[in-house]
C-alpha cells in the first residue's frame, strides 16, 4: 500500500460511525484507496517560466476560493463550485489553446479560465450575477462561461455540463472537421487569422467529470467522434466523487477503462495534481488531435480539496480529505520550482501577488451593478432574418407539387446555396434518402460529408446542432418519427433553446429540426404522434407546422435562415396527399428563393362577404392536417366558414386571430392533438381572455381522446382522430350557438 493509501485508509476508518450509512462509509475508504493508483510519471521537463505562470494562476484559484469561503455570506447567495485541487490539469490545457480553439469548461473550471487569459474580477462578476459578467450578464451560474473574444478560445454555451456537453461540444469539432473536408475556411480562423486562416487547424477541448462519463449522451458523442475522426480532446477530471456519492457507487470503471471499449478513441493517463505530468500529457494529446488522427480521451487523477459546491458543503460528508490533501498541486510545484532555482521569498512574491490581485478584484466586483430589471426579457431569440414574404409563390408555368418534393427541393435548394448548410439524421444519407424519401438523392449529389446518416442518436441529432452553430456551420437535421424525439428533449431544452438568453445574444443557434408527425393509415402508437403542446412549452426555439407544398418551401427556407432553433413539424399524411381530402396540399410549387416569415398565419379558406355580412359564419383556427378536416367539414357550410391556418405555432400570429375572431364573432380550435390540456385549449383560453367582448359563443375546441397512444388498428385510429364528419358537427353546433 502507498504511504498515500495507507493515510487515506487510517484516515477514512474511524470515521465510518458518522456517515448516516454504513455503505456509503465503506464506498468512501474504498475511494480513497482507489485515488492512490499510480498516474504514469511526467515524460519531458516543462520550461520553467511556464511553471512560473502555472504556480501564479494556482494561487490565485486558491486564493479566490480561500475568499469565497470567508466571504460565503456574499459568495455563497448563488452556488457555485471551484478549481480547487484540479488546478494543475485545468492550467495545462488552457495554456496549450490557441485563440481559434473552442472549448468546453465544466462548472469546476474557473483555474482554466484563468489560463485562458480572465480576471478573476470577471469571473467574480459572473459569481455575484453582476451586470457586466462577461459571459451572462448575471443570468447563469459561476463558472458557466460563454465567450467570443480574441485571444481566447471561443467558448460556446452550455448547460450544467454534468455530460450533456459532450454532444454539442462533439457537434462543434464535426463542424470543424465538415469546415476542412470542404475546403471551407472557418469563420472564427478567418477573424482572427486573416490569410493564415488556412493554416490553422483548431480542436475542442471537452472538460468533464468522471461521473458525468456515465451518462448515456456521452456515450453518443464518443461514437460520433470515433466514426467521423474528430478533432476533439475529452479531458476527464476524477475526482472519484460525484456529489456524496463515490466511484464506487457510480461506475463499473473509471474513464481511462471505460474508454477502452471504444476502438479508435486515444486514450491517456495524467496525473493531474501535478502540472508537469498534466502539461507533457495532454501536449502529446493536442499534438495528436490537431495531426489529424483522431480523438483522445485523456483520464486526469485529481483530488478533490474543496466543497463540492458551496451548497454541498465538504464536511457534512467527508471523510477522506487528509488523503487528499496530500496530493495538493500547490506544494508539489512549489517544490518544483524550488529545484530550479527560484527561492522561497520568489514564491511567496507570487503568493502575494496572486493574493493582492483577487482581494482588488473582489471589492470592484461588489461595487460593480446589479443588471437592470427592465433587460430581464431581452434576448429570448435573435432577430429574424426574414420578415417579409420573398420570391415567388406560384411561378407562371410551374406545375402542383407533393409536399415531400417541396420540402426535397427546398433542402436541395439550401444546400446549393449556402456552403455551410449541412444535413443528417437516421437513413436521410445514402441510397434511402429518408424513410419518406424526404431526402432522396441528396446524398449522392452533395456526398456523405455534408448529407449523411447518423446512428440511432436523437440526443446527438438536435444536441450537436449547438456545436454546428458555434463554429459557423447550420445543420438541418431530423427525427425520423415524432414519437422518437423525447431522447432528444435533454439537448433540445438544456442546450438550444437556453443558448440566445443566457449567452445575452452571443451564441443563437441556428438549425432546422424536421420531425415528420401525425397520424394516418394505422401507423400505430410509435409512429403516429403529435407532440407539439409538449414543445410549445419549452421557451426560446420556434415550431412551423405547414399543411401545404408552397409553405412547406417558403417556410423550410424561413426556417433556415432564421439564427434561432427552429423545428419543423411536418405531417406523414400530407407529405404524398394520400389520405383523402387532402389534395389541396398539392399546390404550385414556388420558385427557389422562395421564404414566409415565420410567425404569419394565411388565411386557408375565407367566409362568403354575404354570409358575413349577416352574422351566419364562424371561424376555425388550426393548422396542419386540421387545415384540410376543417375544408372538408365547411362543404356543409358553404361561405359560412373561415380557416385559418396557423402555419407557426411559436411564434404565432395572435393579432391574424384576434382579427379574424372579431370577424365572425364564433371560433372553433381544431387540433390532431389530444385535446385536455392542449395547445389548443391554451389557445382557446386566450382568445377568450382577449376577445370575450367580441364573441357570440364560448370558443369551442375539438381534438384527438385523451389517450396515451394513437391504436394500431385503422378503425380505432379514426375513432380516436378528429375527421371531416366530426369537425362538420362541431361547427353546426357552433352556428347555431
Amino acid at each position: 500500500m502507498t504511504e498515500f493509501a495507507a493515510s487515506a485508509a487510517a484516515e477514512t476508518a474511524p470515521d465510518t460511525t458518522d456517515f448516516a450509512s454504513t455503505r456509503v462509509a465503506s464506498a468512501a475508504a474504498a475511494a480513497a484507496a482507489a485515488f492512490t493508483a499510480p498516474a504514469p510519471p511526467a515524460q519531458a521537463t516543462v520550461e520553467p517560466a511556464l511553471l512560473k505562470r502555472a504556480y501564479a494562476l494556482m494561487h490565485t484559484a486558491a486564493e479566490m476560493a480561500t475568499l469565497y469561503e470567508e466571504e460565503k455570506t456574499v459568495a455563497a447567495r448563488y452556488v457555485h463550485a471551484t478549481a480547487r485541487g484540479h488546478e494543475a490539469v485545468q492550467l495545462a490545457a488552457a495554456f496549450l489553446l490557441t485563440e481559434t480553439d473552442y472549448a468546453a469548461p465544466y462548472y469546476r473550471d474557473d483555474a482554466m479560465l484563468l489560463g485562458m487569459g480572465l480576471r478573476p474580477y470577471e469571473l467574480m462578476l459572473q459569481l455575484l450575477a453582476k451586470a457586466d459578467d462577461p459571459f451572462s450578464g448575471g443570468r447563469t451560474y459561476y463558472s458557466h462561461p460563454s465567450l467570443r473574444r480574441a485571444g481566447v478560445p471561443m467558448i460556446p454555451h452550455q448547460s450544467s455540463a454534468t455530460g450533456m456537453q459532450a454532444i454539442p461540444a462533439t457537434g462543434a469539432a464535426h463542424a470543424v472537421a465538415y469546415f476542412e473536408s470542404q475546403g471551407l475556411a472557418i469563420p472564427r480562423n478567418v477573424e482572427l487569422a486573416g490569410e493564415k486562416a488556412a493554416d490553422t487547424k483548431p480542436l475542442v477541448l471537452c472538460s468533464i467529470g468522471d461521473g458525468a462519463m456515465t451518462e448515456g449522451e456521452v456515450a453518443e458523442a464518443l461514437q460520433m467522434a470515433i466514426l467521423h475522426q474528430l478533432p476533439i480532446v475529452y479531458l476527464v477530471q476524477d475526482n472519484d466523487w460525484g456529489i456524496s456519492a463515490t466511484g464506487r457507487e457510480m461506475r463499473a470503471m473509471n474513464a481511462y477503462d471505460f474508454a477502452a471499449g471504444f476502438p479508435g478513441l486515444r486514450r491517456m493517463q495524467v496525473d493531474g495534481a501535478d502540472f508537469n505530468s498534466s502539461y507533457t500529457g495532454l501536449s502529446e494529446a493536442f499534438a495528436h488531435v490537431r495531426a489529424r488522427r483522431g480523438p483522445v480521451l485523456v483520464h486526469a487523477k485529481c483530488p478533490l480539496l474543496g466543497h463540492h459546491t458551496s451548497g454541498v458543503r465538504r464536511e457534512w460528508y467527508r471523510s477522506d480529505l487528509a488523503a487528499h490533501q496530500e496530493q495538493d498541486p500547490l506544494p508539489r510545484l512549489h517544490q518544483q520550482l524550488l529545484a530550479t532555482g527560484l527561492s522561497e521569498r520568489d514564491l511567496e512574491a507570487l503568493r502575494a501577488e496572486a493574493r493582492a490581485t483577487v482581494r482588488a478584484d473582489w471589492a470592484e466586483a461588489l461595487a460593480a451593478p446589479n443588471p437592470d430589471p427592465a433587460t430581464f426579457a431581452d434576448h429570448e431569440f435573435a432577430p429574424p432574418a426574414v420578415t417579409e414574404e420573398t420570391g415567388e409563390r406560384s411561378p407562371a408555368g410551374a406545375e402542383k407539387a407533393l409536399m415531400v418534393d417541396a420540402a426535397l427541393h427546398a433542402v436541395d435548394d439550401i444546400l446549393r446555396e449556402f456552403p455551410e448548410a449541412l444535413f443528417y439524421g437516421q437513413d436521410v444519407g445514402g441510397e434511402l434518402g429518408g424513410v419518406f424519401r424526404e431526402a432522396a438523392l441528396l446524398a449522392k449529389k452533395y456526398g456523405d460529408r455534408r448529407v449523411f446518416n447518423t446512428p440511432i442518436q436523437e440526443a446527438y441529432i438536435v444536441g450537436s446542432t449547438a456545436g454546428m452553430a458555434a463554429v459557423g456551420a447550420r445543420a438541418i437535421v431530423e427525427i425520423q418519427f415524432a414519437d422518437y424525439i423525447w431522447p432528444a428533449l435533454n439537448q433540445l431544452v438544456e442546450e438550444l433553446s437556453k443558448s440566445c438568453y443566457l449567452t445575452m445574444g452571443k451564441f443563437p443557434i441556428p438549425a432546422v429540426i424536421r420531425v415528420p408527425i401525425g397520424a394516418y393509415g394505422g401507423g400505430g402508437p410509435y409512429h403516429s404522434g403529435s407532440i407539439e403542446s409538449t414543445l410549445l412549452t419549452i421557451r426560446g426555439i420556434k415550431v412551423v407546422y405547414p399543411s401545404n407544398a408552397a409553405d412547406m418551401k417558403g417556410l423550410m427556407r424561413a426556417a433556415y435562415l432564421d439564427p434561432n432553433p427552429v423545428i419543423m413539424l411536418e405531417h406523414k399524411g400530407l407529405y404524398w396527399s394520400k389520405v383523402p381530402g387532402t389534395e389541396d396540399a398539392k399546390t404550385v410549387e414556388p420558385a427557389a428563393g422562395y421564404a414566409i416569415p415565420l410567425g404569419q398565419a394565411a388565411i386557408a379558406q375565407a367566409a362568403d362577404a354575404e354570409q358575413l355580412r349577416r352574422g351566419n359564419t364562424a371561424l376555425v383556427v388550426t393548422y396542419g392536417m386540421g387545415v384540410h378536416w376543417a375544408k372538408a367539414a365547411s362543404r356543409d357550410f358553404p361561405g359560412q366558414i373561415e380557416i385559418l391556418d396557423l402555419r407557426t405555432l411559436n411564434p404565432i400570429d395572435f393579432e391574424a386571430i384576434e382579427a379574424a375572431t372579431r370577424r365572425h364573432g364564433k371560433v372553433l380550435v381544431l387540433t390532431e392533438e389530444p385535446l385536455l390540456n392542449s395547445f389548443a385549449e391554451s389557445l382557446a383560453g386566450r382568445i377568450q381572455r382577449h376577445c370575450f367582448t367580441a364573441l357570440d359563443a364560448p370558443v369551442f375546441t375539438l381534438g384527438a381522446a385523451n389517450l396515451p397512444a394513437i391504436a394500431l388498428n385503422v378503425e380505432l385510429e379514426r375513432q380516436m382522430l378528429p375527421s371531416a364528419a366530426k369537425v362538420s358537427e362541431a361547427l353546426r353546433e357552433l352556428l347555431e350557438y
